[in-house]
């Protein structure tokens, strides 16, 4: 089948930094068979200036469409230019701001774009709130079936992501401990070192709970409670994700921290800012094989290092022993297991080693937004938050939004920091 994929923001950030260098190594893989891409812009603008590095591998499958996002007669002339056959499916990026993504829906489905051979893909945040994201789920309901819709969560594709479902469906031995009978806590974690990096707008108006917690961490902690059948079958884990979250209880404010690196302030030019740039929280599943189990997820901004991991701590029978799974999501991503063995030589000692497994330096990994466009072309959902997965996970998060709205004071913690430190600095 013929596809047509259709990037609203082609001169965007997103745009510019991820979906053109993957659709450059789609294009040269020539695994989706015939596929031609339309830019959208609403300035004039020269291709060479659009594909940059990639101006050679893109040049001859894309064009340009230049039009004013707002007038609904541009759509139907947008319409005209895409021409698509009966056998021919269009896919509509929305790589914009939130708050003209509404808009672009609307006009697109008055102008007869919502055709069921048509997708249309989302990139987050999916709301603010729960009101907000309900509000954009009907909105969007009403032009685009539930089954046209791709909610792009990136963290979802990435190859390690991915490998947490692979490694619990068909490896026995941890197969038969994923339960709370064996496992003591699960911690789910996104460090960055690096700070805002001069994006002052965007991160004012979000914060680490919208920005990582909503969408990556909760993702990721789905995955990981998931009930994987003996027989993995990709396209049911949209559904697998939703009931783990449906078990998942509300957070409690008590058992959260948000904090703030120093300096935050003077970079928004906003000295009353209570936004958080580092948040920790604990959640409790009320699923009979995780009742009890602490599962703490961890974000933050400015910290000591980068790193983004699943961990699952299994029980010990004394402290001694070795007890922890990483999943490594980023970077060098990778499985490890801490192991405790005998150290070589005459003396019993023991000695701390890692039985890990990363792949072969020579393996070129695909970028999640590969993944995620492969996956929109040929229509599997497997690796897109569905709606219902999107309200849980604001459900989950809403008392910590009342609580802290409500909050006119917020941790400080110095840039460098250990993620650990800012915790237990707010708990003593």
């Amino acid at each position: 089948m013929k596809t047509t994929l259709v990037i609203f923001g082609i001169t965007g950030h997103l745009a510019q930094h991820k979906l053109l260098p993957a659709l450059a190594n789609i294009i040269e893989a020539g695994d989706v068979g015939e596929l031609s891409i339309i830019g959208v812009s609403r300035r004039e603008v020269e291709q060479y200036q659009v594909l940059g590095d990639h101006h050679h591998q893109l040049a001859g499958t894309t064009s340009l469409f230049q039009m004013d996002l707002t007038n609904g007669d541009e759509y139907q002339r947008l319409r005209d230019y895409i021409g698509a056959g009966e056998d021919e499916q269009v896919l509509f990026y929305l790589s914009v701001p939130p708050e003209s993504a509404a808009g672009i829906i609307e006009n697109l489905g008055q102008a007869g774009l919502n055709t069921p051979r048509n997708k249309l893909l989302l990139e987050k945040p999916f709301g603010t709130d729960l009101m907000s994201a309900q509000a954009m789920i009907d909105h969007t309901a009403n032009h685009f079936d539930e089954t046209q819709v791709y909610r792009i969560d990136h963290y979802l594709a990435k190859e390690m992501a991915q490998n947490i479902v692979m490694f619990r469906a068909t490896n026995a031995i941890f197969r038969h401990l994923w339960s709370r009978e064996y496992v003591d806590r699960i911690e789910v974690i996104a460090l960055e070192s690096n700070d805002i990096e001069g994006r002052a707008a965007f991160y004012e108006q979000t914060g680490a709970l919208r920005d990582i917690v909503q969408g990556h961490l909760m993702q990721l902690l789905a995955l990981t409670l998931s009930d994987i059948p003996d027989q993995l079958n990709w396209d049911s884990l949209p559904g697998l994700r939703l009931m783990a979250l449906e078990s998942v209880q509300p957070a409690d404010p008590a058992k959260s921290v948000h904090a703030q690196y120093e300096g935050y302030a003077q970079e928004v030019n906003n000295t009353e800012s209570v936004v958080e740039t580092f948040v920790s929280l604990q959640l409790e599943s009320t699923d009979p094989h995780w009742q009890g189990v602490p599962l703490a997820l961890t974000t933050g901004k400015a910290l000591n290092r980068k790193k983004t991991e699943v961990r699952v701590y299994f029980k010990r029978t004394h402290e001694a022993q070795s007890n922890c799974l990483i999943f490594k999501i980023q970077p060098d991503e990778g499985i490890q297991i801490d192991l405790l063995t005998k150290k070589a030589g005459y003396e019993r000692e023991v000695e701390h080693q890692k039985l890990s497994y990363m792949y072969p330096s020579d393996t070129r990994l695909p970028e999640a937004y590969e993944q995620v466009l492969v996956d929109a072309i040929t229509g599997q959902k497997s690796l897109f938050a569905s709606s219902g997965e999107v309200l849980r996970a604001w459900e989950i998060l809403a008392p910590l939004q009342s609580a802290w709205r409500a909050d006119t004071s917020i941790q400080m913690y110095a840039k460098g920091s250990k993620a650990r430190d800012i915790i237990d600095a707010a708990t003593n």
